[in-house]
């Protein structure tokens, strides 16, 4: 009986231990067949032989796909469905393509799936599975984020110091926006400077594709520094400067972008038609024709038509007794006349040479209380300050920003999000010591 024992005893351990075998390797079947796979267009490529190539001049995505034996009926259908989420005919000459073939048992091959590449992020992946059977299905590459800080000197124009350093141009753009109350990109000089702090976007971690969030950045104009904080109050992300003034101000620095000043406010300029002294009561921006022009503040359309030399001529009421004027436009946008209630930044219309004009330009002019006044020295108040409640938190964010745009941090002193911030608890007061309170009695 004894004997017995024993070996039922030894027969469990040995079943325990064979037990535990098949476990790991069920477990280490499984942990294979999770393994990641080689997806491309969100398809295993493994499964398949992939052909690339790039569609030409005058070809139809129909002559791609009769090429690899999809049938006119199959195109047809295809086209049927494509036309709510891209239609057949937006393919255009030069995008690239990638065909997914695979063979079947006589070795004949048989395209499962093209995906077309609609831009540097977008594709469409088309399928097809049987004679009666497509499927269309529109997504974006993966990206990755690069947190970024880059600084530059200017030797000419932020767009040209953003070319020279071989920065993502989207980057000129955020820049022109976010300090666009502020800054005066019109007269920047050689030698102004800037530091910026921002998340490029990259696929397969080598193509940059944009970029994301701006970070903070400070720009120097004529020995001053204009910070740029990121900081969420009233439920948006603004950016204010260091200490916490909005970087909004009533009225934009400037109607257009990429432009130049050909003339300037005064009260004796040669009239470059008439050839007589007379005041020119505003600024001049030299643009091509078409070029946008914006509204610098909310207001109401007063005056919509013709000026005389002025040509089209558009005349906006701001708060405060203001009134802007925008002259010599070739057209006006669309929605826009008398009474019309405009915004910052709105699209207004459109640089011309219309009226008494030697060239495509932009007249802009600014009147307080009817009188002319300099549209370059116009005082600005800003916008709604940080408020008092949201200070402490704000100077947190400020410092770690500043910290970062004036030298290197921790990745974890970074601010990486700016929803939810807490500020970290104060290091607690030392009670004095027994041998220090003895001292002082």
């Amino acid at each position: 009986m004894k004997i017995l024992k024993v070996s039922i005893c030894l027969l469990l351990l040995w079943a325990a231990g064979a037990c535990g075998r098949t476990d790991t390797a069920q477990s280490e079947a499984e942990t294979e067949e999770a393994a990641p796979q080689n997806l491309v267009y969100g398809i295993d490529a493994d499964a398949y032989r992939l052909e690339t190539g790039e569609v030409g001049s005058g070809e139809t995505l129909g002559k791609i796909l009769g090429g690899y034996g999809i049938s006119a009926q199959e195109v047809d259908l295809l086209d049927r469905k494509a036309r709510e989420i891209f239609p057949l005919r937006n393919i255009r000459a030069g995008h690239p393509y990638t065909c997914f073939i695979h063979e079947d048992s006589l070795y004949a091959p048989h395209l499962d799936f093209l995906a077309y590449e609609i831009s540097t992020t977008e594709y469409v992946v088309f399928g097809f599975h049987g004679s009666d059977s497509v499927s269309i299905r529109k997504d974006v590459k993966p990206c990755t984020l690069r947190r970024t800080k880059k600084s530059a000197v200017i030797t000419s124009s932020l767009w040209g110091s953003i070319m020279e350093h071989d920065l993502p141009y989207a980057l000129a753009a955020e820049m022109e926006d976010i300090y666009q109350w502020t800054v005066d990109f019109f007269g920047i000089q050689k030698g102004d400077s800037f530091t910026v702090i921002y998340d490029e976007r990259f696929i397969d971690d080598t193509v940059s594709v944009g970029i994301g969030r701006i970070w903070g950045a400070k720009f120097t104009q004529s020995g001053k520094e204009y910070y740029a904080i990121p900081f969420r109050q009233g439920g948006k992300i603004q950016y204010w400067e260091a200490d916490g003034a909005s970087l909004r101000k009533q009225l934009l620095k400037a109607p257009l972008k990429y432009t130049r000043i050909s003339s300037r406010f005064t009260y004796a300029r040669k009239h470059p038609i008439y050839k007589v002294y007379r005041p020119h009561t505003g600024v001049d921006y030299a643009a091509p024709k078409g070029t946008h022009v914006h509204a610098v503040a909310d207001g109401v359309v007063v005056f919509k038509g013709w000026g005389g030399g002025g040509g089209n001529t558009l005349k906006i009421k701001h708060p405060g007794n203001l009134m802007t004027g925008y002259l010599h436009l070739s057209g006006y946008a669309k929605g826009i006349s008398q009474g019309t209630h405009v915004s910052q930044g709105q699209l207004i219309g459109y640089v011309g040479s219309t009226g008494a004009s030697t060239g495509p330009h932009l007249d802009y002019r600014i009147w307080k209380n009817g009188k002319p006044i300099n549209p370059l020295k116009v005082p600005q108040e800003p916008a709604e300050p940080i408020s008092k409640e949201n200070r402490p938190l704000f100077e947190f964010v400020r410092d770690r920003i500043m910290a970062e745009l004036n030298g290197d941090v921790k990745p974890e002193e970074r601010i990486t999000q700016l929803d939810s911030l807490v500020l970290p608890a104060a290091a607690p007061e030392q009670p004095a010591s027994e041998t220090g309170t003895a001292d002082k009695k």
